[in-house]
């Protein structure tokens, strides 16, 4: 059984979520286990809120890190400490992936260094104004570097997963998974019609 260890804050954006959650939760291999700093209820930017495991009770060892963005992103990429089991957490996961401003908060924790990321194109400006020696993609749904997987803003994170699953278990699990979701994908990471450029 492999973890997907689910980091969450205040201010979270619940697509960026709940879109990879719902492709996730069709793999009967991983479980799903969602985590804040301390534990406890966190809510979203519209009010609901999911309850989760402290950090204490991580162990993201061989499993998959997966951080969503939202406006609860912006104080959260400025704390030390947070941003410091962030960083830890990533480098044990065997991989790590984000949606939206979920990108910026590993940027800050440092484990971009050097690698291809994108983000939310709406927030661009301050996306990019983190982690210098990120190679920050201006045109793309989702990058794919090493161990790491960053979509663009929101609904771009479905996708993402969808291709994540299908390295993995194969394209036609991936297509299955759409297909119960009666989800009409986008398959090219660089089919970005949000893009900056």
């Amino acid at each position: 059984m492999t973890d997907v260890s689910i980091i969450l804050f205040d201010g979270f954006e619940p697509l960026d979520m709940a879109g990879p959650v719902e492709v996730f939760g069709d793999i009967g291999e991983w479980r799903l286990r969602y985590f804040s700093e301390h534990g406890g209820s966190v809510s979203c930017r519209q009010g609901f809120k999911v309850m989760t495991e402290p950090f204490s009770a991580m162990t993201p060892a061989d499993g998959i890190l997966f951080v969503p963005g939202g406006m609860g992103t912006r104080p959260l990429s400025l704390c030390t400490d947070w941003l410091r089991s962030l960083a830890q957490f990533a480098g044990e996961s065997r991989w790590v992936l984000s949606v939206c401003t979920g990108s910026v908060l590993l940027a800050a924790a440092g484990v971009l260094d050097g690698r291809k990321a994108t983000s939310n194109k709406r927030s661009w400006s301050w996306v990019t104004s983190f982690g210098s020696s990120v190679r920050w993609q201006p045109q793309a749904r989702w990058t794919a570097d090493g161990k790491f997987r960053t979509s663009s803003g929101v609904s771009a994170g479905t996708d993402m997963a969808l291709a994540f699953v299908g390295e993995l278990f194969g394209e036609a699990r991936a297509e299955s998974i759409a297909r119960r979701m009666e989800y009409i994908r986008s398959r090219s990471a660089d089919d970005d019609p949000f893009s900056v450029r």
